[in-house]
């Protein structure tokens, strides 16, 4: 692999990195909202885990980059399980935990905003085969 592909596959890194981190944090900051203090306590776990996650693929990029990739798909599926459920494709008994506030269309443009990110931050995450 030639050093400017070495330098471009990291920066992708270290992008996917910081997506997951600012995705970790709004949905930190959104969920703080929520009344429900088992929701509040869960959300903030699977966050600091992602959070931690893309710390170490930080520390160290040529490390495996799966473990924050899955994180990632994760938090891809729980944003697009959110759209759907707000659209009533679907009913999951979770309507409650994918409004913020009662605001629906702020709502759906957070699940949309977010999931979009996320699958960013897949594409960026996931291993390229090199290029011969």
């Amino acid at each position: 692999m030639s050093t400017a592909a070495t330098i471009r596959a990291v920066d992708k890194t270290r992008l996917g990195c910081l997506v997951v981190l600012a995705l970790a944090a709004v949905q930190t900051i959104a969920t703080l909202g929520v009344g429900s203090l088992e929701l509040i306590a869960l959300a903030v776990l699977f966050n600091a885990a992602a959070a931690f996650s893309a710390y170490l693929v930080l520390r160290r990029p040529a490390r495996t980059r799966w473990p924050l990739a899955i994180w990632t798909a994760g938090f891809f599926g729980w944003h697009v399980t959110g759209l759907i459920t707000m659209a009533g494709l679907v009913s999951t008994e979770l309507d409650a935990v994918f409004y913020l506030g009662s605001q629906r269309e702020l709502s759906i443009a957070y699940q949309v905003l977010l999931g979009t990110a996320a699958g960013f931050a897949v594409h960026l995450l996931l291993p390229r085969p090199e290029k011969r």
